[in-house]
């Protein structure tokens, strides 16, 4: 018999290439949420505060895994989003699924390279990096081992994929016409 998990927080992982949504649906599930939800963005923590670029064991990877289990351990819900390629991150994150005693949901949003280009079009960083640049950056599947992800098409709207994360992992009460979640 295994014991069931004894926390009540969820961790929520989204991951994907450059301009597959990740971060539109993090931004959406802590609107429909609202408080109780840490949002651990990849970009922030390694472009913003470290100013590091990705690299195999980059200091980001560490405070990474350092502010979610901080989040987690203090009660928030938390949405790790980003990148997150398997070959640097697969270790830490395999270490935070491992260790989160309460409900984890993985997704992979994934977006074929065409779509990347005309959705990177639209971003306000559009002027600063390049097609070619897009080019080394795109892992097609680059899917944590295991099936542990749940692959999002580019098919899936926004809104649909916000209700499902909501719905698969335990946030959502009510039905979607009437949009309540869980209050926190």
């Amino acid at each position: 018999m295994t014991t069931p998990p004894s926390s009540p927080t969820r961790l929520i992982v989204l991951r994907g290439n450059s301009a597959s949504g990740k971060s539109t649906v993090a931004t959406s599930l802590r609107e429909r949420y609202g408080r109780g939800i840490a949002l651990v963005r990849q970009d922030v923590l390694r472009r913003e505060v470290l100013r590091e670029r990705d690299v195999p064991g980059g200091a980001n990877i560490g405070l990474i895994d350092l502010t979610v289990r901080h989040a987690l351990a203090h009660g928030f819900h938390t949405v790790l989003e980003g990148i997150l390629y398997v070959a640097h991150y697969g270790e830490m994150l395999a270490g935070l699924l491992a260790d989160h005693p309460g409900r984890t949901h993985c997704y992979y949003l994934d977006v074929p390279f065409e779509e990347t280009l005309a959705r990177h079009a639209t971003k306000p960083i559009a002027d600063e990096v390049s097609e070619h640049q897009l080019r080394e950056w795109y892992r097609p599947l680059d899917v944590l081992p295991g099936g542990v992800e749940t692959v999002v098409p580019a098919t899936s709207p926004l809104e649909e994929t916000v209700q499902r994360v909501l719905r698969e992992s335990g946030l959502w009460v009510g039905d979607s016409s009437t949009g309540r979640t869980l209050s926190p």
